[in-house]
């Protein structure tokens, strides 16, 4: 009983871990700032339900998503949220569109504001079955923000978008599961 429980666990565990579920770095190593081509950045990008925007910026930025007219005007008077840490995720939980501005009206009337379409993703309502093929990681790593209030240190990923889980999670369950079935792993 007690392995039928912990088999259980570690397949919802498993799934969890092979979402699809993407990190996007707005501008890329630029980051959220006014010399950054925030409509180029975002052009050839798709994003889905359950993926992350990642804005960095310095403390003269800040963020604040609003609705489609606030957008077009730059008026941050009445935004759904706003945020000035220099360092701030937003999850994309809902089909449609989203719009971002910097605080600074001037910035924003520059360019520097973000619409973003968030479409429904097919593959996490899917079944699940054989693993996908995974597109291949970039062979260099790119430098990390110059942002003097960046509080990470570590490098910035690129904004192709990394992947949570995959194939490494499928094989660790793998063979944790054959190794309980052979009486290796005891509990």
């Amino acid at each position: 009983m007690a392995k039928l429980i912990l088999l259980s666990l570690l397949a919802i565990f498993c799934f969890a871990l092979t979402s699809h579920a993407t990190t996007y770095v707005v501008g890329d190593t630029s980051g959220w700032d006014i010399s950054t081509d925030i409509d180029s950045w975002a052009t050839n990008k798709t994003f889905n339900v359950g993926d992350v925007l990642l804005f960095q910026y310095s403390s003269s930025h800040s963020v604040s998503e609003v609705n489609k007219e606030s957008f077009e005007t730059c008026n941050t008077t009445n935004s759904l949220t706003t945020f000035s840490n220099g360092n701030t995720t937003v999850t994309l939980s809902n089909a449609g569109k989203r719009y971002f501005v910097c605080g600074n009206k001037l910035h924003c009337l520059g360019g520097m504001k973000l619409q973003v379409n968030v479409l429904e993703d097919d593959k996490k309502s899917a079944t699940v079955g054989a693993p996908e093929a995974q597109p291949q990681p970039q062979a260099t790593i790119p430098k990390p923000s110059s942002k003097t209030n960046n509080p990470s240190s570590t490098a910035t990923p690129s904004s192709d978008g990394f992947i949570n889980g995959g194939i490494g999670s499928l094989i660790i369950a793998f063979l944790f599961m054959v190794s309980t079935m052979f009486g290796l792993f005891q509990i």
